[in-house]
């Protein structure tokens, strides 16, 4: 039998390599419609990813540090004053881009391990807040403010920014879960809203001729404190407008600015009583120490806490008797912890961030565990310190 020239065997050669050419053909379009859906899977809401933690010894302390996330890609945390970590210091949520976009993800503060909690378009990582009972996560993505039960991740659009309107950074939860804060600008006019997380018509609460932002619900009271100026997350140090705190029922009544220090507004929150706002006092003279000073509503009083190695920006446990912060000292970028009772500072770790306001150091609810971010190796990542041996427990809230 005659052997062609296409190695087959019979005038059907051809017709052969045609056929096997349009099934090999099929089987590839097969295989790589099956890939694409597994991508597709693998970025959907839901996907789990295997734990990122790192841990090395701090250059300058040799205090053990981990870093939580892989800085090939960016992950941040939610304002300071929103509820990032669940009340029994188990998992907390973060931003993250790793798949394309800026998502919310849970991660598993024993394990590392993290799941993808959203897939939304235009999504605000710092508005990320957990609502009281640890159920749901509320956030703006785009215009368009979401709720998203964690425990089928089910998302509901709660309120929509109206046309003509813009809303600026910053967003909470009010501590009783009943409604989200935000501001919205239209020209040079601002105005803070509050949406129902429950159907009904959102409201505005206060309306006012320049910048506002940082809404923030006074736990026990029916009043809401904000910024006057820019959101503390966009801050320089020559924004002039970064002076002010104002607290109005929320009802729109007693619209009032508190009467705080001289000198520029760093960071501000409520202590976890309410009875007080902690903040960070930033003197005009830039040879003067960065101070926390302690404001009391009911007094219309103002009184120095503890003066820092030049914090620009820090957090505190529940029971506010030990401060976390960030130095803003070129020379000395460090993660300190500071006693309230006596001033002291014990130095813990580098931070190294390019931008040291950014670094949002916070405690975890149990006082066992500081978190801040960092983009010391390029992209900003997450970081965690264990203080066991240094703060003392606080017991845990709940679940």
């Amino acid at each position: 039998m005659p052997v062609y020239q296409d190695g087959l065997r019979g005038s059907g050669g051809i017709a052969t390599i045609e056929v096997m050419t349009d099934r090999i053909s099929r089987r590839r379009l097969v295989l790589s419609a099956l890939a694409a859906s597994r991508l597709a899977a693998a970025s959907a809401k839901g996907a789990a990813f295997h734990s990122d933690w790192q841990r090395f010894p701090d250059p300058s302390t040799e205090l053990p540090v981990y870093r939580l996330t892989d800085p090939d890609w960016s992950s941040t945390l939610p304002a300071h004053y929103n509820r990032a970590i669940s009340r029994n210091s188990a998992w907390m949520v973060f931003c993250c881009d790793r798949q394309g976009s800026p998502q919310a993800f849970r991660m598993d503060l024993k394990t590392g391990e993290t799941r993808q909690l959203t897939e939304a378009g235009g999504l605000d990582g710092a508005s990320l807040t957990l609502t009281a009972d640890n159920r749901t996560l509320c956030y703006f993505a785009g215009r368009t403010l979401y709720a998203t039960t964690l425990a089928t991740l089910r998302e509901r659009p709660l309120y929509e920014v109206p046309e003509g309107w813009e809303r600026t950074p910053g967003m909470s939860i009010e501590p009783d879960g009943t409604d989200a804060l935000f501001i919205e600008r239209r020209g040079e006019q601002w105005r803070l809203r509050a949406a129902p997380l429950v159907r009904a018509a959102a409201r505005t609460i206060v309306e006012a001729p320049f910048a506002i932002s940082d809404p923030v619900a006074r736990p026990l009271r029916a009043q809401i404190l904000y910024r006057q100026g820019n959101a503390w997350t966009t801050y320089s140090p020559s924004d002039a407008n970064a002076n002010g705190l104002w607290l109005v029922n929320s009802d729109g009544q007693q619209n009032r600015r508190l009467k705080l220090a001289d000198g520029n507004l760093g960071p501000a929150n409520w202590a976890p009583d309410g009875k007080t706002v902690l903040y960070l006092n930033l003197p005009a003279d830039t040879r003067q120490l960065n101070a926390i000073r302690e404001y009391t509503p009911d007094a219309n009083t103002d009184a120095l806490v503890v003066k820092t190695s030049q914090f620009i920006h820090f957090g505190f446990n529940r029971n506010t008797s030990v401060f976390v912060g960030a130095s803003r000292n070129q020379a000395s970028p460090n993660v300190l912890l500071q006693l309230r009772i006596t001033g002291s500072e014990l130095v813990l770790c580098e931070h190294k961030a390019s931008r040291p306001e950014t670094v949002a150091p916070m405690f975890s609810p149990d006082a066992q565990r500081i978190y801040f971010q960092s983009d010391r190796t390029g992209k900003p990542a997450l970081y965690c310190m264990h203080l066991e041996r240094l703060v003392e427990k606080i017991e845990a809230e709940g679940g």
